[in-house]
């Protein structure tokens, strides 16, 4: 998959209020292309996810 992929992706996961599946595909876009705006989504989504799920990262 390509980074435009992975981003597309990301979007559909965030709107389906997946927040977890779509930081993953912001970072793997972002990995694959840092210019790309999943980087800043990515951002944007460890903040969200901080603030309003924080057992995301404690399962």
């Amino acid at each position: 998959m390509t980074a435009d992929d992975y981003y597309e992706l990301g979007n559909k996961c965030r709107q389906e209020g997946k927040l977890a599946e779509a930081l993953n595909n912001y970072l793997a876009a972002a990995n694959l292309s840092p210019s790309s705006p999943a980087k800043e989504m990515a951002e944007m989504m460890e903040n969200i996810i901080n603030y309003y799920c924080k057992d995301i990262y404690n399962p």
